[in-house]
């Protein structure tokens, strides 16, 4: 009580709001002094340890109208966990009138993420905070301990706001897909958030839900908020600064997966250069001090900053990469060369992520290439030799699979080791026929085998994972004349097998005949 009748004297003589950061042995750690209706917290490290824990900090103000706590006061509580806010509400003299206090809810799935305390007048006022604090921890404890060892780290927040007049599939279906990202980069999603309208231009969902999705994610303990679009400069650089969470979009995602899953140096080749472009347009100055010049001695006017040298040494690598990704291309065209000498049909095996393509192609070739139920598994596109009778044998090539709205750098990096598929026989287009959207990503492969050119090449469409489909879909999909196969029970392989010979050999024999007997 003490400290508050001083505190407020003061606040009243100079007009302004007065704030103290007190540790729980009472040593002062910060005075902040504000306007006459708010103040500004000071920049805190939020990242913990450990989250079961608060910061160890109380917040202590004034104010000087008789006003309880403000979304502000307790946004403050909140994103910076403190153990709790007090505002002190005190008349014309300086005493404090009446006290408001707020503490964190440890409840994660509770409606507010705060407990707001009844009004309190000085004489209510009672000791014992230190065990109160204690009390409060023990719940986030064990809250935190209910968890499964794979849901307490990498929590995400995952946000969708799309412009349905401009998507050729339905928020849900790409928010799925955002989760099965997820999954495979071994994130934990905790909560999702879905709007349906054009994204805003600075902070994508706008200024007020993203202080109450921020206020979600740090009470939920969460540490990634991902974004299922890619974000501008501006928007990340925005939304960064309104939270110290660690701020994903869809492009940064897919690429942390193929950086994870690229094998050979090809592959390790064509990620880092799509990360460097990706990053190019997104260096920022961190220093605040722009002027600061390292020029050194002996170099003319005033040099570069710090912002312009990273620049400078991101485009020198992008350019190494890019020759030696050239070297590697000639390197591929050369076997390539060797390959139709020997007149040996090539058959490309092309598809959605997860369709099942390395599956299908370990159950033909009996061979043992890294298949997973996870998006973008196979990245190297890995070839291997079938042996068919009449001493007769193709080339099969496993490609990277496809995705909706691959990430341009991407799609430009990858454009290289999808050039072989140019020099095909015939495409196998592996369909993953128990997925439900299995028609929207039968169309987004189509459009990326057009934009590359390869609409010209004799394609089959081969729906994979039968064993999943119910009876009644299954006749329904054979009276249709579709191909079924399981790779898992190789069921269907061998009239696969049939008509991959039909379509390289016997259909070419026939028409051979046919035009030798007129």
């Amino acid at each position: 009580m003490e400290l508050a009748k001083l505190v407020g004297d003061i606040s009243v003589e100079i007009g302004r709001q007065i704030g103290l950061l007190i540790e729980r042995t009472g040593y002062v750690t910060h005075l902040i002094v504000g306007n006459d209706h708010s103040i500004e917290m000071p920049h805190l490290d939020r990242y913990r340890v450990a989250h079961s824990r608060l910061r160890g900090l109380r917040l202590f103000h004034t104010h000087l109208k008789e006003q309880p706590l403000n979304q502000e006061d307790l946004m403050d509580l909140v994103l910076n966990r403190f153990d709790s806010i007090t505002a002190a509400c005190v008349d014309k003299e300086g005493i404090p009138k009446f006290f408001f206090s707020a503490f964190i809810n440890p409840d994660p799935d509770a409606k507010e993420p705060w407990i707001l305390s009844p009004k309190q007048y000085p004489g209510q006022l009672k000791y014992g905070y230190a065990e109160q604090v204690e009390a409060l921890e023990s719940e986030f404890s064990k809250k935190t301990s209910n968890l499964k060892e794979s849901q307490k780290e990498n929590r995400a927040f995952l946000v969708g706001v799309y412009d349905v007049r401009k998507m050729k599939r339905s928020p849900e279906h790409s928010m799925a897909e955002l989760k099965e990202l997820c999954r495979t980069a071994g994130i934990h999603v905790v909560d999702t958030y879905v709007q349906k309208r054009n994204p805003d231009p600075k902070t994508v969902v706008g200024k007020g839900k993203l202080q109450e999705i921020i206020l979600t994610s740090v009470h939920k303990d969460i540490e990634h908020l991902i974004f299922d679009l890619e974000l501008t400069p501006s928007q990340a650089k925005k939304i960064s600064d309104a939270s110290d969470l660690k701020i994903i979009d869809r492009t940064q995602l897919i690429l942390d997966i193929f950086s994870k899953n690229a094998k050979s140096r090809d592959g390790k080749l064509q990620v880092e250069l799509a990360q460097l472009k990706y990053l190019k347009n997104r260096l920022s100055e961190l220093d605040d001090n722009m002027s600061r010049l390292t020029g050194g001695i002996g170099g003319r006017g005033p040099g570069e900053t710090k912002l312009e040298i990273g620049n400078r040494r991101v485009e020198e690598k992008i350019n190494r990469l890019e020759n030696e990704l050239k070297d590697l291309k000639r390197r591929r065209e050369l076997n390539r060369k060797s390959r139709s000498r020997n007149e040996i049909p090539i058959v490309g095996i092309v598809g959605y992520t997860n369709a099942g393509k390395s599956t299908l192609l370990n159950a033909l070739t009996n061979s043992t290439v890294i298949a997973e139920d996870k998006l973008f598994a196979t990245l190297d596109p890995t070839t291997r030799r079938i042996r068919f009778p009449e001493e007769r044998e193709i080339i099969i090539s496993d490609t990277v699979g496809f995705i909706h709205d691959l990430p341009p750098d991407l799609s430009q990096a990858f454009k290289a080791t999808l050039e072989e598929l140019g020099d095909a026989d015939l495409l196998l287009h592996v369909v993953d026929v128990t997925n439900p959207n299995y028609t929207e990503q039968m169309d987004a492969v189509d459009t990326i085998l057009n934009s590359l050119q390869l609409n010209e090449i004799p394609r089959m469409v081969v729906f994979n994972k039968a064993d999943g489909l119910d009876e009644e879909t299954h006749e329904n999909l054979q009276k249709n004349g579709a191909l079924l196969v399981s790779a898992v029970t190789r069921e269907g392989l061998s009239r696969l097998l049939d008509l991959i010979e039909y379509e390289i050999w016997k259909k070419k024999e026939q028409k051979l005949l046919e035009v030798t007997s007129s």
